[in-house]
């Protein structure tokens, strides 16, 4: 029987050491970790865990970093790693699992998410993008828009009308698309940064095999709320070190350039620092709480604060900068995976920040929920139901 103490953990990560080499293979090392249950700890055994608390798995983790072992870089698979992992292993069948969790989590394969649309953004429910079974298959016709990663992505998860009869919210169903299959073309989307970080997704008669539906048919609305709240905590509920993120560059900022100080502005950088101070906190609590169970409507208040404060803070660095706060480096057009929120100027962290309160569930959407299930204030009057 294995133990699942902070000491029984840096044991099993020691003997894996001994028999694989950190500075070799990068994929067969992450894969043999992933078979090994050092993935994922709290999961089960063969689902890249061992059925330990989960807590201990920031044990693992620093006992792999100490040794200098490869991770699967995370960021650049994040809808993946945050999203579509925590999903698959709540509602997918043993076989789906199987096939997609490993390569998942050591990075072989990128995932996005298909569910926006040009009419259903914070109305996601209402939905046109149409599934229609054929044979062992589903024939799938539609348009996504704003998916990050499209065109890295291998895999998607896809929500689509299956019976457009059902009230909106039961005529849905939950697949996983493959993003090379014919029919699936994704278009770059230019921001403001001058970056297309973001794609619009068309999808002409895409075949999906029955194997790949997530759950039963008309259940995609119940599953969707799980890669949700997971959304949430995983765009607004990062684990950041006190002075983590932009709060940082705009201290730095104050501490190193005297000059561009003003006795208004210090109130403001003040309450800015605090606010971050106390989301950050209340970040970690919150990912504490996943650690016990399933994340909550609480992540939708840790995605509001996030993203008011990434606003506030990177208007803040502009206003304090003057003039240089108003020159842009560089507007060339690229597809990045991720924003370089630390590496770019004021300008780009100001134009990037303007889409913290749409993206995973706009600010409206995220008050009406905390005001419903978190303050149990009365629901707003719904004609769709």
């Amino acid at each position: 029987m294995s133990d699942h103490t902070a000491h029984g953990l840096r044991a099993l990560v020691a003997a894996f050491l001994d028999t694989h080499d950190p500075d070799g293979d990068r994929l067969g090392f992450l894969r043999a970790r992933f078979d090994a249950g050092l993935a994922w700890v709290q999961h089960p055994p063969g689902r890249g865990g061992l059925g330990a608390p989960p807590q201990l798995q920031a044990v693992v983790d620093d006992a792999f970093a100490a040794a200098g072992a490869p991770d699967n870089r995370p960021r650049r698979n994040s809808i993946g790693l945050g999203m579509a992992a925590p999903t698959l292993l709540r509602h997918a069948s043993d076989a789906q699992c199987r096939r997609w969790l490993r390569p998942l989590w050591t990075g072989e394969e990128v995932w996005c998410q298909l569910f926006s649309e040009p009419d259903a953004g914070s109305d996601l429910a209402s939905l046109r993008t149409r599934a229609v079974p054929d044979d062992d298959d589903w024939i799938i016709d539609g348009q996504k828009v704003w998916t990050s990663l499209a065109h890295e992505a291998r895999w998607a998860i896809l929500l689509a009308r299956t019976d457009p009869a059902a009230p909106k919210h039961h005529g849905i169903t939950y697949f996983v698309c493959d993003m090379t299959a014919p029919g699936v073309q994704v278009r770059p989307l230019r921001q403001a940064t001058g970056e297309a970080e973001f794609n619009e997704v068309f999808l002409t008669g895409v075949r999906v095999p029955d194997a790949h539906r997530v759950g039963a048919v008309g259940q995609g609305w119940q599953i969707a709320r799980t890669t949700l709240m997971n959304e949430r905590v995983a765009i607004g509920g990062r684990p950041l070190p006190r002075e983590g993120g932009m709060v940082g560059v705009l201290a730095r900022l104050w501490r190193e350039r005297p000059e561009l100080r003003t006795a208004g502005l210090h109130d403001e950088v003040l309450r800015a620092w605090v606010g971050a101070e106390a989301a950050r906190l209340a970040a970690l609590r919150l990912r504490q709480l996943i650690a016990a169970g399933e994340p909550g409507p609480e992540g939708s208040a840790v995605k509001l604060s996030f993203a008011e404060l990434s606003q506030r803070i990177s208007g803040l660095e502009v206003e304090l900068r003057g003039a240089e706060g108003l020159r842009h480096d560089d507007w060339t057009m690229r597809r990045p995976t991720e924003p370089d929120l630390l590496g770019r100027t004021a300008t780009y962290r100001y134009l990037r920040a303007r889409g913290n309160s749409i993206e995973g569930g706009t600010s409206e959407i995220l008050r009406s929920i905390i005001a419903e299930r978190v303050l149990g204030l009365p629901t707003e009057p719904r004609v769709d139901r």
